[in-house]
């Protein structure tokens, strides 16, 4: 069929048209009815779909972890148990505040007992709280032989209190000796009225 003859059909008497331009015709209304309906309709439904998918599998996806954690509910009773256990024992480690005056002692006398000369020892005058312990920074400068202030730092590494080391800067004095100057931290356990202010604190900066 040319272009001619299909300039010549009368859209109002398609009845009559031929077979192959009548196909043609039912095609295209048949392409705008699927268009129009996936336009106004299934799209939505298309996507409304998809999120129901994505939504089954995130259920799905929580159901399984929780299912993974009731199975091991006792395992993770245990580990939390062991957690504690070890938590209360590095607690130990750290002085109540009565105590801090014997731990600073130690650290004097650590450095007296190996030899060395203390120029500088002096602890902050405030400490440094944090969310359950506080920390007391120590200015320390000390001169000596070069083994006896690596003894010192061993000695003071294995006291039974957590003491470091921080910031240490070596320098050879006029004399030929060593200089260690540096800051020792040590550390003590909050205690009850402590941690509720700073339980307080911590609930008064959260509000706006």
């Amino acid at each position: 069929m040319t272009l001619e003859d299909l300039r010549r059909l009368n859209p109002r008497d398609i009845g009559n048209w031929p077979v192959a331009p009548k196909l043609g015709i039912l095609a295209i209304v048949l392409l705008l009815i699927v268009f129009s309906g996936y336009w106004f309709d299934w799209s939505g439904q298309l996507e409304q779909l998809a999120s129901s998918r994505q939504k089954e599998t995130d259920l799905r996806a929580r159901f399984l972890d929780k299912k993974a954690q009731a199975i091991n509910l006792d395992a993770y009773r245990k580990q939390l148990a062991d957690i504690e256990q070890s938590f209360g024992a590095m607690l130990k480690q750290l002085p109540n505040k009565s105590e801090m005056e014997a731990l600073l002692t130690d650290i004097n006398q650590a450095g007296l007992g190996r030899g060395l000369q203390f120029q500088l020892f002096r602890p902050a005058p405030q400490e440094v709280m944090s969310e359950f312990y506080a920390e007391l920074p120590i200015t320390i400068k000390v001169t000596g032989a070069y083994h006896d202030i690596g003894a010192f730092a061993s000695d003071v590494s294995q006291l039974s209190r957590i003491v470091t080391l921080n910031d240490i800067a070596l320098q050879i004095d006029k004399d030929g000796g060593l200089v260690l100057d540096g800051i020792a931290k040590t550390y003590r356990y909050l205690d009850d009225g402590e941690l509720a202010a700073q339980k307080k604190q911590v609930k008064g900066a959260k509000k706006p």
